[in-house]
């Protein structure tokens, strides 16, 4: 009787932890982790405590149907692990109504019949007083929105996947992925696997592995703040959506209370594109910190302008912020790359198309904007990459 085939993912992230739990379902594959850090570290993209889920999407409709998906996939692993992952307490955008940000979260709430509530700029100040509304603002509420628990959430498939027979090796880095007849060796200091399969998920460490990722992938800073207000019970998650607000050049976006003292409201300094994960800053400056609680003030007049914590994290971009998802000439070797500082609300998606690619070799239900070599065809038709928005 043969063995089954041996699927090694590199990169036990958000993607990769995903992929491992939806992997670890089949029971005719043996899975192979392999993380460079220890299990749900602070290097990755998906640190931070939370993350906004909203399927109200201002990035436009193409990717309402994988947040949809996505969605009853949280749920799915909320019921599996047993612990409170997804915080659907709605996602609340505020801006002027001309904004395009506005104007296409609408648009997919039309297009698809999102649940949602509107308020005008009077309706705003009375639902949502911990908001400093200007005049002329409005606001949606995306009701399927809310918070995630970004690191809960990727502990939670790992130890699942493990329950069921995952092989998980952490504090292990790749040295080199080598394509051979008949199979793919992964290379670590301590040893040489041979797998049939290989997922790629390694997220701002993608263009270290493989050639034509370092060719279209360039690094963006994501920073976090967390801020005291004078009382937190205004702040809670059965009072405090999700948000995201718009004015001006300046985008905050943040979560309720999951600490019970501290809001996380954030905005991010123009730090320039990045290489390399070694030359991305690890910290705030003091005049960055002091600009954000500025801004928090503003929006949130409750706040104590100086944050309680901060953390700075880092996001592997593609020029058009479509994300990479690709199968090898091969057959055996599957990408996910490129998320674009929006990636972690379609982790289990993410997750369940690297598991397809990596046992089945298809591609189906799957973007073909997407596809590698179309990437690079458009970062040859755009030039010079030069980076791009939140």
């Amino acid at each position: 009787m043969s063995s089954p085939p041996t699927v090694v993912i590199v990169g036990l992230g958000a993607v990769g932890a995903m992929a491992a739990w939806q992997l670890s379902k089949r029971d005719d594959v043996r899975i192979i982790g392999i993380e460079q850090y220890g299990r749900v570290h602070q290097h990755g993209s998906y640190a931070g405590e939370s993350r906004v889920f909203r399927t109200a999407y201002h990035e436009g409709g193409l990717y309402v149907p994988m947040l949809l998906e996505s969605r009853e996939l949280w749920r799915e692993l909320e019921r599996e692990a047993g612990r409170e992952l997804y915080l659907e307490v709605g996602a609340l955008s505020i801006a002027q109504a001309d904004r395009i940000e506005m104007r296409t979260t609408l648009e997919t709430i039309d297009e698809f019949d999102l649940p949602h509530r509107r308020y005008d700029t009077d309706e705003l100040r009375a639902a949502f007083p911990q908001h400093r509304i200007h005049d002329g603002d409005i606001g949606v509420l995306d009701e399927y929105g809310g918070g995630i628990r970004s690191e809960v959430s990727v502990l939670s498939a790992l130890r699942l996947a493990e329950e069921r027979g995952a092989e998980l090796r952490f504090n292990t880095r790749v040295l080199a992925i080598e394509e051979e007849r008949g199979a793919v060796v992964v290379r670590t200091p301590g040893e040489a696997i041979r797998a049939d399969r290989v997922i790629v998920a390694s997220g701002s460490w993608s263009g270290r592995i493989h050639p034509d990722l370092d060719r279209l992938l360039r690094l963006q800073v994501l920073g976090l703040t967390w801020f005291m207000p004078d009382s937190i019970d205004a702040f809670l998650p059965d009072r405090f959506p999700a948000f995201l607000r718009d004015i001006g050049p300046v985008h905050f976006f943040g979560a309720p209370s999951l600490d019970g003292y501290s809001v996380k409201a954030c905005s991010n300094p123009t730090w320039p594109v990045f290489r390399d994960v070694s030359e991305v800053p690890t910290a705030y400056t003091r005049d960055e910190l002091v600009k954000i609680g500025q801004q928090a003030k503003e929006f949130f007049p409750a706040l104590n302008p100086e944050p309680v914590r901060s953390s700075v994290h880092h996001c592997a971009y593609t020029p058009d912020r479509l994300p990479v998802v690709d199968l090898s000439d091969s057959g055996r070797l599957a990408v996910l790359a490129g998320l674009s500082g929006h990636g972690f609300k379609f982790a289990p998606v993410l997750g369940k198309w690297a598991a397809q690619l990596a046992v089945d070799g298809t591609r189906d239900g799957i973007d073909e904007r997407f596809a590698l070599a179309s990437h690079l065809e458009r970062l040859d038709a755009l030039g010079p990459y030069t980076g791009g928005g939140h």
